[in-house]
């Protein structure tokens, strides 16, 4: 049994035994810090079954659980709340148990049902910039997580390749671009394809103004114009398989395909299969046909399908149009069927995709569990909100966007300057300096996108991110580091058992840190079932700042008491690892020294 299974079949027995009372149910909270004690029994609810006072039933309380249970070392009641204060022995056999566990906090792979996460899908008109690295950061920590939850996972995407706003871009480089190529001009395959995406919207509005200012109407201007006329035609063709138009296309969506690999390379993601729409547009369309002989869907009267969500708070919404071809729901609804084709095992999935799209996912969810498919209900929309800038909202066809690489680059320029000044790494060669710097400026920047709520809005601020003090990555992966230089100058005696009989009386500091490690198989099952990395950036920022807390108020290496210094180092050692461990969760990397 665990700590709070024992904790709240004591209180039923206690509370049963002087009032008759059979409790329905036991609420367990962890203590405030800035209250004595470890667990807090919560009195009120108890009061809708049991007459008295709160605070003489918590009395009476927690000097039965004193008396009942070894592990209670003593007790307070402020209030309606009962604060018991756990035994050092409760927490030496605890840290213990952390100690023989091959992997603390995580389950074993491959535990629980396999779930395939889908995230980043660009398009291939643009390079990835900072709205898409915050998708990306989401996803692959996510699967992280669930990974340690014991889920087998599968990393997808689907990479938006088709549709006008990729012939935009070919287009343009057609009529601007005299042969350049990625190797020619000096620029990632996908920088060069986005530089000609923005020449095609320049090009399109001075268009626009030249017929305004020969006094054609504004809506005719727009539509009318002819390099948009031309990008449209341009579309028809290659939707015709024309052989030159379909060669530029994979010409040019090569060239960004490189470009993409090198940035997922930078940040440390990869994934297990990518999916085309060029393949998916045309999927879906026989579900639709099983559906409509089934009744889930109808046809109107121009020959259009639809599906009724009225009786659900929806709207109706159409999966064909009239002359046969597929929307974007169709698109997801054949993908998703494919995917599990694909991976038979798939008994979930995890969409990660902006807010604006939360209705489009709703509608999504609701048609696959109508067809019948039972993996239907284990879907996710993990929705996030919009990254900002100081500067404003980016803009991808005005070139006003953070491009992904310059970002990455940019973090690890500001955390070269800054470790530079810190010195310490003279034992490192020069590429050994500038990995670290790499692994610096991408944990400020993993960490700063990720320990915000997804739901919320970001406003990023680079400079920010990249400091060694207060709630950043740096300052995560320096207290690392500062724990492993412990251990180096640590007596190779430490890792020995230790005699809890010996020890003296557990410092304050000793007892949080010890807290704080036991919550972590907790909080790592519930950023899993929240789809949540910002609950184990929080959580890693309260165990980091109890340990630089214990560090400033206690002698380690300098504990005259050898099995209270063995003890000391060897809850450095854990502490470090699950640092290390919950970084690796954040994709984050956790540096040996900095």
């Amino acid at each position: 049994m665990t700590l709070e299974e024992i904790l709240v079949k004591a209180v039923k027995e206690v509370i049963h035994s002087e009032y008759g009372v059979d409790l329905e149910s036991v609420e367990l909270q962890a203590t405030r810090k800035d209250f004595e004690g470890d667990i807090t029994v919560v009195i009120f609810p108890m009061l809708r079954q049991v007459k008295g006072n709160p605070v003489a039933i918590g009395a009476m309380l927690g000097a039965a659980l004193e008396e009942k249970l070894p592990q209670i070392s003593g007790h307070n009641v402020i209030k309606g709340f009962l604060n018991l204060s756990l035994s050092d022995t409760y927490y030496l056999e605890a840290f213990h148990n952390i100690r023989q566990a091959a992997a603390y906090g995580f389950q074993p792979e491959g535990s629980k049902g396999a779930m395939m996460v889908e995230f980043s899908s660009p398009n291939t008109n643009k390079p990835l910039h900072l709205g898409h690295i915050r998708n990306i950061l989401l996803g692959d920590s996510v699967s992280n997580i669930l990974e340690a939850a014991g889920h087998t996972i599968y990393r997808t995407q689907i990479v938006n390749d088709r549709g006008i706003h990729i012939c935009k871009s070919m287009l343009a480089w057609q009529r601007f671009g005299a042969g350049e190529t990625p190797e020619s001009s000096g620029l990632k395959g996908d920088q060069l394809v986005g530089k000609y995406y923005v020449a095609f919207d320049k090009a399109y509005k001075q268009e626009i103004e030249e017929r305004l200012a020969a006094g054609i109407e504004a809506e005719e201007a727009k539509n009318e114009a002819p390099i948009l006329k031309e990008a449209q035609a341009m579309l028809r063709q290659w939707e015709a398989g024309d052989p030159e138009v379909v060669a530029l296309w994979k010409k040019m969506n090569g060239w960004v395909y490189q470009g993409f690999d090198e940035t997922y390379q930078k940040l440390g993601v990869s994934f297990n299969k990518l999916y085309y729409e060029s393949d998916t547009y045309l999927l879906g369309k026989d579900v639709v046909a099983d559906g409509l002989s089934k009744g889930v869907f109808y046809r109107k009267d121009d020959g259009s399908v639809w599906i009724d969500l009225t009786d659900e708070g929806l709207d109706e919404k159409i999966v064909l149009r009239s002359d046969g071809t597929a929307v974007y729901m169709t698109q997801d609804i054949g993908t998703a069927i494919q995917r599990v084709q694909d991976y038979p095992d798939v008994n979930g999935m995890v969409y990660t995709v902006g807010n604006e799209q939360d209705y489009h996912f709703k509608v999504l969810f609701l048609i696959l569990k109508k067809l019948g498919f039972h993996w239907a209900e284990n879907l996710f929309h993990l929705s996030y909100g919009m990254v900002d800038l100081p500067s404003g909202k980016m803009k991808s066809r005005e070139g006003t966007v953070v491009d992904a690489d310059d970002l990455i680059q940019e973090m690890t320029n500001t955390a070269r300057t800054i470790a530079s000044e810190l010195g310490k790494l003279e034992e490192y060669s020069p590429e050994q300096r500038e990995s670290l710097y790499a692994d610096i400026g991408l944990g400020a920047l993993k960490y700063y996108i990720l320990k915000v709520d997804p739901k919320k809005r970001i406003l990023f601020n680079p400079e920010e991110s990249v400091d060694f003090q207060g709630n950043t990555g740096p300052f995560i992966q320096y207290t690392h580091a500062r724990i492993q230089s412990i251990l180096r100058s640590a007596a190779s005696d430490y890792g020995k058992e230790i005699n809890a009989g010996e020890m003296p009386p557990l410092h304050p500091k000793e007892r949080q840190l010890l807290r704080d490690l036991l919550q972590f198989p907790g909080i790592v099952t519930q950023a899993a079932a929240q789809y949540s990395p910002a609950l184990v950036a929080n959580y890693l920022y309260e165990l980091v700042k109890d340990y630089n807390s214990l560090y400033q108020q206690v002698s380690i290496l300098g504990e005259a008491h050898q099995e209270h210094r063995n003890f000391r180092i060897q809850l450095c050692e854990e502490v470090g690892k699950v640092i290390a461990r919950a970084n690796g969760l954040l994709g984050m990397a956790a540096p040996e020294r900095m």
